[in-house]
This record gives C-alpha cells, sequence and structure tokens, in this order.
C-alpha cells in the first residue's frame, strides 16, 4: 500500500505543516500586525484571522460536524485577531491536525466554506491552505520558510489538477502564475495558487 498523499492522501498527516505555520505565526511581531501579504486585502492580522478561522472550519469538516463554522464563506467577512490570538492559533492548528488523523475524516462527504465535498478532497484542500498561507505569512513578515514535504506535494497535486481541469488558465483561486517548469516545486505550487513567487513586502 502507498505512502505517497498523492496517491493515497488518507496517509498524510497535517501536524508537520501546521507545527511549521504555528512557529510561523509565534514569530510575528507585533508590529508588523498591519503589513501587507501577497492575500489581496487581507493585513498579516487578516491572514492570521483567516488561519484560524479555516483551521477551526476544517477540524469540523474532518469531525463531519457540520455547522456554521462549515457553512460559512470564508470571502463572507474580512477576518481578524483577537487578544488571544496567538495561543487562538496554536490550539486550532494542533486540533484540525488532529482531526485529519482519523481515517474517517477522509471517507464520505463533508463540507466547508458552504461547499459540500467528499472528505479526501477536503483534507488535500486544508493542506494546500496550510502550505500556501504559509508561504504567505513568511513572506509578508520576513522569515524563512520550508514547507513540510508530504504537504507541499498534496498541495501541487491539488492545484496541479484544478488548473489541468480548467478550459482556460484558471487554478482553483484564479489566473495561474507562470513559472519555470524547473523551478523548485514549491515556487511552482504558489504559481499555481494565482501568487507571483518574487512577491516580496518591500515591492
Amino acid at each position: 500500500m502507498s505512502t505517497d498523499p498523492a496517491t493515497d492522501p488518507a496517509t498524510l498527516d497535517l501536524g508537520p505543516q501546521a507545527r511549521i505555520l504555528a512557529r510561523l505565526a509565534d514569530g510575528v511581531r507585533d508590529d508588523r500586525l498591519g503589513d501587507p501579504t501577497p492575500c489581496p486585502d487581507l493585513a498579516v492580522r487578516n491572514l492570521l484571522g483567516h488561519l484560524t478561522y479555516l483551521a477551526v472550519a476544517f477540524r469540523d469538516a474532518a469531525r463531519k460536524d457540520l455547522s456554521p463554522t462549515t457553512d460559512t464563506s470564508p470571502g463572507s467577512s474580512v477576518p481578524d485577531i483577537g487578544p488571544g490570538w496567538r495561543e487562538d492559533l496554536a490550539k486550532a492548528l494542533s486540533e484540525v491536525a488532529d482531526a485529519w488523523r482519523e481515517p474517517d475524516a477522509w471517507t464520505g462527504m463533508t463540507r466547508a466554506g458552504g461547499i459540500d465535498l467528499p472528505g479526501a478532497v477536503a483534507g488535500a484542500v486544508v493542506a494546500d491552505e496550510l502550505v500556501i498561507h504559509g508561504w504567505d505569512l513568511a513572506r509578508a513578515t520576513g522569515q524563512e520558510y520550508a514547507p513540510d514535504e508530504a504537504a507541499l506535494r498534496a498541495a501541487y497535486g491539488l492545484l496541479a489538477g484544478a488548473a489541468e481541469e480548467s478550459e482556460r488558465d484558471e487554478g482553483m483561486f484564479g489566473p495561474v502564475v507562470a513559472v519555470p517548469a524547473d523551478a523548485p516545486l514549491l515556487e511552482r505550487t504558489v504559481g499555481l495558487s494565482g501568487r507571483d513567487p518574487g512577491w516580496s513586502r518591500t515591492a
């Protein structure tokens, strides 16, 4: 039986990527919360709020606990953080990783962002969210970033598949940014997400 998340996604452990993201968040200085990010219209504080929201939503999606957390579109409002955001985000990231370690999370149907989808697809989506938003946060706050390799491969597979299925050069989250075929996998994945891998907060 293969253990490659690209062919057997239920073997994917989101824990390593969740811990990487938690370390990045812990490294954010308070004076950087208003800085821009690669996400249009989202400052660092809004990106952190979005990460907390999506971790909770995909935790509940894994548990098949369908409720307002899984029914609400993430674009329905601009997310923000509260006074205890560091602890809140760390807790949510730990919980979402734990929830997706359960085999049942990857089977049947669930819901996220108000969209019904297979559990295996939802698991790949949360891997992509954690990988790409980790890159967003690292770039916005000037931190080094090396995502978990298994989560990165899962994110690339999801985004590449979405781009191949599109009639136009559109990815899952918008127009694909062209990246050389021999570029590192992270850069190719970022490009498929509709972001410019060369984005800089000082540009």
